[in-house]
Order: C-alpha cells, then structure tokens, then sequence
C-alpha cells in the first residue's frame, strides 16, 4: 500500500476540484492508502510528519508553512496551486494556464460581437498574482484585436467593507459603456459583480455581460442570473499530479518543475447569453450560423439566410466582429468538437458527422490547426490527466 497525505482547503472550489482528479487516479490505482487533512490550509494543521511515516504527499503549495513543513518532511511530494506559492529546485508544482483562460474568456465574447470589454480582480498580494496575470493577458489579447479593455482592482482587503465596495464597483460599472463583456478574476469576483449590477439597476447580460473562472458549481448557481464561468484544468492537474507522485514513489528522480495546466471549457450560463451586435444583419447571420453550423452549412447559406451579397456581409463581419463569416461557421464547429471529445466517448467519425463535417479528415486537420494536436491526442491526454 501507498501511503499518501492529500493536504489542501476544501472551502475552495480550486482545491476540490484537483481531489476530484486525485480521487479518479486512486480508484485506478487502489493500491493508495489516504490521509486527508482537508481543513490544514485554514487553521495550519498537519499530519506529524514524524510519526505518519507515509509514503508520499499533495498539498496546496500557495500557504509558505504547509509547503515549508512539506519540503522540510524530505518525502515525495508533489505541489499545486495558484502559480504564485512556494518554490522548490525539488518538489514539482502544477498550476493552470492563466494566458489560456484569458484569451478563452476573451473568444468567448468576441464571437458574441462585443465591442466594449472589461476586467474585474484583486489588488495584487503576494498569492494572488494570478489575478493580474488574467487581467494582463486579456488587455493584451483584446488589443491585438484592435479592443481595449477596462479595469478594476479592489480597494478593500476586510470583508466587512463590501458595502463599500460594491458602491466602488458599482459606480465603475456604470462608467462603463454599455454593453460590455466583463471577465471576472474568479467566480467570487463575478458573483460580487453581479450583486453589484443588480444594486445599481444594471442588466446583465443586457448591459454587463459577466464570466468568471474555476467554475464553482455552487457559487454560479447562487448568482442571479446563473453566472457563465471557466472550467480550469483542475481535474486533470490532480490526475497528473497523483501520477508523478506515483511515479516518483517508485523511484523516478524528478527535479522542481513548473507544470502548466491548460482550462478545459467554458461553462455558458445566462450571464453571458447574449448577442452583442448592433448590425441587425450581422446579428441574424451570427444567429443563423449559431443554429445551423453543425448541419454543415457554408457561407453562401448564410448569405441566401440575410439576403445580402458575400462581399457585403463579409465585410460588415470583419467591421463588427474582426473576423469573417467562414471564421464564424468554424469556431462554432470547433468548440462542438472539443465539446464532443471532452464529454463523451463518441468514435471520431460520429463527433464530425455531428458537427457539420464530412470526413474525419477534413475535422482533424482543422482540428490540429486550432487546438496543436489531433483529435485522438486531444482525448487520450484528457484520459491520462
């Protein structure tokens, strides 16, 4: 048996997620034997290093004393966390793509026509650097789209001063111009947000179409409306992260590595589901292709659907949305594609069948062209974690 402590905060939504990915590794392996120690991030509780004599660890590594006390243990072990916890030349540590989830919320709204964007997250601390590391890579992303992007950080650290911060977020919504597409730091933020919207007489998705990230079940529910949201890689880091400890149990010498993550989805709720367009041409054509591109269609079809000229709504598209009608009909062919890989286990040649295409072929290769691996490659690294 494998003696394993599994150390991490399971208040969070990030934290639970990645046991959800250690939990299928050891029901594949039942050869584990687990502590849990699901509470040592609030209170700085740990398993007595000295007397446990186990064989391996996983702990959250954003909290300095959980990941000085691990290291210090001189057992295997492998770190998770936000990206910006402790450092180690000997301890490996997973952590998700923060540029991946910034340019995928930024897709997200983009092919909904927005025009106006912005971003809501945290004074930066020493753990949270994450936050600006979204906010970065969304500016950077939407600029290079010809875009700019607005932005909040928060001025209040105690909770006890929200009132006063949804005042401050509220008045920085109302500056804002309308509709925007906001990206939130994380779900916490995009409920604060919403909550926010609804004190100051704002419509969302009308007016302020919100996303958050970490996809917190609970949390996008309790927002009203349903909060759209980012499933980061989380699952598949806690796979990952049990097969190196694993691996490294059995002898396998692993130096320090910093191993990035990338987010698997985008969770679409009534937050976002709207079409921001204001060239009721180019939003019925969008409207066409959002209903018909699984059936095939191409870009004459959406043209005989608004009866307009090609050149004509091509260049309306590229105007409004900074992409063509074509570009349309394939990322919302692209995104069932992923959508299909992911969720089921569909041969490859139903999953392009279902998605509009009329050969695997033709899928894969558009396939490899977006995503930087094939269909089959695509899937086989989700089932391996």
């Amino acid at each position: 048996m494998r003696r394993v402590a599994l150390i991490y905060d399971a208040r969070h939504a990030y934290d639970y997620q990645v046991m959800v990915g250690v939990a299928r590794y050891i029901q594949e392996h039942p050869e584990f034997n687990v502590y849990l120690e699901r509470d040592a991030l609030k209170d700085q509780r740990l398993p007595p290093f000295s007397d446990w004599k186990g064989d391996g660890i996983i702990a959250n590594f954003d909290h300095p004393q959980i990941a000085a006390a691990v290291s210090a243990s001189k057992l295997p072990a492998v770190g998770f966390g936000s990206g910006y916890g402790w450092r180690s030349p000997w301890i490996p540590y997973f952590f998700t793509n923060n540029e991946a989830i910034a340019q995928m919320a930024a897709d997200h709204f983009l092919i909904r026509g927005f025009c106006n964007f912005a971003f809501c997250g945290y004074v930066t601390n020493p753990i949270n650097g994450w936050s600006h590391e979204r906010e970065r890579a969304f500016k950077r992303y939407l600029k290079e789209r010809g875009r700019s992007c607005h932005v909040y950080r928060d001025r209040f650290k105690a909770p006890r001063r929200w009132a006063a911060e949804q005042q401050s977020i509220g008045e920085w919504l109302l500056s804002l111009p309308k509709p925007v597409a906001l990206m939130a730091a994380n779900d916490s933020r995009g409920q604060q947000v919403i909550e926010a919207c609804r004190a100051f007489g704002l419509l969302v998705p009308e007016q302020v179409a919100v996303m958050g990230v970490n996809n917190d079940e609970m949390l996008c529910q309790l927002s009203s409306p349903p909060l759209t949201s980012i499933v980061q890689g989380t699952e598949k880091m806690g796979y990952g992260a049990a097969a190196l400890l694993d691996r490294m149990m059995n002898g396998e010498k692993v130096r320090g590595q910093r191993i990035t993550v990338d987010p698997a989805k985008v969770v679409t709720r009534y937050s976002t589901d709207l079409l921001a367009v204001q060239d009721d041409v180019v939003a019925r054509a969008m409207m066409f292709v959002s209903a018909n591109a699984l059936k095939g269609i191409k870009v004459s079809d959406v043209t005989h659907a608004v009866a307009t000229s090609r050149s004509g709504l091509e260049a309306r598209f590229c105007k409004v949305l900074g992409f063509s009608v074509h570009a349309a009909i394939r990322r919302t062919q692209m995104d069932r594609v992923r959508s299909l890989i992911s969720d089921t286990t569909l041969p490859l040649k139903q999953i392009a069948a279902n998605s509009g295409f009329r050969s695997v072929q033709h899928m894969t290769t558009l396939f490899k062209k977006a995503f930087a691996q094939s269909p089959a490659r695509y899937r086989l690294n989700l089932q391996r974690g």
